[in-house]
């Protein structure tokens, strides 16, 4: 490809939401960070009638997805019954088969189901719409459990929030960790969530949270190599045991050690990403002990082993 910009196209449907549409443009805006440039299309140029009282006026119709890299396409009202524009379900296949990437947002899904083309493949979307999507599309393995699906080519995600997950883990795929967490700090999003994630549950250490036990919590950070108890803890916080496990439960949802255990992992992930180090290395530095007792809690928390993590997310 000659330009130097990875280019985004973010295709508006009749009903498009603004959270869906706003997420990819706004993640992938040109910037001098960033080596990427947006446009957003529509069917048609002109004027789209959008969900929740928002419609779009977009200057290019299908042609802009000729020249991308990746096209986006946000959710959108009513998707269980109704049918994208067969020139959409189209243009989408051409993009595909000049090998551009296909990423949805939340009831966008339902547009990338109709081209064939998740067939046989992971996917999720709106926990709303997951039961109606496999049933209009019996041939896709929808997956409701997942904050989005990464089958390559094809990616689909849950609901509007999902959609930054699913922006992060791209930029992530394609530059790396450190783009990632720039561009989450600059969104003030979480930078954590992995796919395999649960579409409620953030599978890693919770943030943010409150300002009870914080600076327990940044103290236990930085001492994960070391053996902690509850005890370790509670005398770090000048509490009783009992008071601290209560509390802390209270402020974060998870108790002090799994917390302890999420925190471990997620170490783990960033060591997994930035170093060569192997997994009984790895596994020593975060406080987990062996590369086994890793690979329990990582598959536990994560869904996948270290060693697909590393292949996945090490640029």
């Amino acid at each position: 490809m000659g330009h130097e910009n990875h280019r985004v196209a973010v295709l508006v449907l009749e009903g498009a939401k603004p959270l869906d549409v706003g997420i990819p443009a706004q993640v992938f805006s040109n910037r001098p960070s960033m080596p990427y440039e947006v446009r957003v299309c529509g069917p048609a140029p002109g004027p789209v009638t959008g969900g929740d009282g928002l419609s779009y006026h977009v200057a290019e119709g299908l042609e802009g997805l000729e020249h991308a890299d990746t096209v986006f396409i946000p959710g959108y009202r009513e998707p269980a019954t109704t049918e994208p524009p067969a020139a959409v379900v189209g243009a989408l296949l051409a993009a595909h088969a000049r090998g551009t990437r296909l990423a949805a947002i939340s009831t966008g899904a339902f547009a990338l189901a109709a081209t064939g083309l998740l067939d046989g493949k992971r996917a999720t979307t709106h926990w709303h719409y997951t039961k109606a999507l496999a049933e209009r599309h019996p041939l896709v393995l929808v997956d409701e459990n997942v904050l989005f699906a990464d089958e390559g080519d094809v990616l689909t995600s849950a609901g509007a929030a999902s959609g930054i997950d699913l922006c992060l883990h791209l930029l992530r795929r394609d530059h790396g960790v450190g783009l990632s967490n720039h561009v989450a700090r600059r969104l003030v999003a979480a930078p954590y969530r992995s796919g395999g994630q649960a579409q409620y549950v953030p599978r890693s250490v919770p943030e943010p949270l409150g300002d009870l036990f914080a600076s327990t919590r940044e103290w236990a950070l930085a001492h994960l190599a070391e053996p902690l108890t509850l005890e370790t803890l509670a005398r770090n916080a000048r509490v009783s045991a009992r008071t601290f496990s209560r509390r802390f439960v209270e402020d974060t949802g998870y108790t002090p050690m799994q917390w302890v255990l999420r925190a471990r992992v997620d170490l783990a992930r960033e060591l997994l990403e930035r170093t060569d180090l192997g997994v009984e290395r790895i596994a020593a530095r975060v406080g987990l002990g062996t590369g086994a007792n890793l690979r329990l809690h990582f598959h536990r928390i994560l869904g996948i082993s270290p060693t697909e993590y590393r292949h996945t997310f090490s640029p």
